[in-house]
């Protein structure tokens, strides 16, 4: 509820998107060698210019869209106003908007971030990836937050970066690993949903995944495409049941199709295509 007036809630938006667009995630990704790839210059201007291209290649296309957050901070303030207009324009379409910022600390820290990325200010996304690694409970501003505005979390389970297994694969207490204690954190928050809001974050390179049989949430898969994932991977990391709640992440290889709009749609209906079966 958001100042007593019901919000449909982030997990419900996404499935319908997926059901409509089909279950990409396509990342706004403008790295340096991109920039440079397309021609354009490594400043502020190149970067606005790579954000109004993949706008318009994406906008109301695909269930949603990831502007890595980073790439924009590295302009400084110029930057976050590139990434302010990118989001606004997208969200005032009705594209879903997933911060890709990685947020994560205790406190008052995270309240700030939770209204900076959650909230209704310029940078307000439809939902946030977060670290729970200084513990799922840190998190409860965010969650919070999401809850009260109708926004969506993904949280860091099991990602794919060899240094990740240090922890994630470590034992809790109870003698589950620590992605799996996360992704029951991320279910109990989402029991009792038609569709939970909080995901979790699974790398569609991994050999294993937690059991996500009860999150009832949504699963973000990157690793898609130009690090090895892809049909046959998800296939093999999550039960069939599971397919339907897989969203794969692809970035470079969509972008790597630039600057060409019409080439860069055809490359999103071309990876729609190769994944249509998780929606089937």
């Amino acid at each position: 509820m958001a100042d007593g007036v019901a919000v449909h809630t982030f997990g419900t938006r996404l499935r319908g998107a997926m059901r409509h667009f089909g279950p990409l995630c396509v990342g706004i990704d403008p790295h340096p060698g991109l920039l440079r790839a397309w021609d354009l210059t490594a400043d502020v201007d190149g970067l606005e210019a790579f954000a109004e291209i993949c706008v318009e290649a994406f906008d109301g296309r695909v269930a949603l869209i990831k502007p890595q957050v980073a790439f924009f901070e590295t302009y400084g303030s110029g930057g976050i106003a590139v990434l302010e207009r990118t989001i606004g324009v997208l969200r005032g379409s009705g594209t879903l908007v997933l911060a890709d910022a990685k947020r994560g600390d205790i406190g008052s820290t995270m309240d700030a971030y939770a209204r900076a990325w959650l909230g209704d200010g310029p940078l307000g996304s439809d939902a946030l990836t977060v670290s729970p690694y200084l513990g799922f409970g840190s998190l409860a501003p965010a969650l919070d937050l999401a809850d009260a505005n109708g926004r969506g979390l993904f949280v860091l389970a099991a990602t794919s970066n060899p240094e990740g297994a240090q922890v994630q694969r470590g034992l809790a207490a109870d003698g589950h690993t620590i992605a799996q204690t996360m992704v029951d954190a991320a279910a109990a928050h989402n029991a009792g949903q038609e569709f939970g809001s909080v995901g979790v974050v699974v790398g569609a390179t991994l050999t294993d995944a937690p059991d996500l049989s009860a999150l009832n949430g949504p699963i973000l898969m990157p690793g898609v495409g130009a690090q090895g994932g892809g049909p046959e991977t998800i296939r093999r990391l999550l039960p069939e049941s599971m397919l339907p709640a897989a969203v794969p992440n692809v970035s470079r290889e969509v972008l790597a199709a630039g600057p060409s709009v019409p080439a860069l749609r055809a490359k999103v209906d071309e990876l729609r295509d190769q994944f249509a079966f998780l929606q089937s």
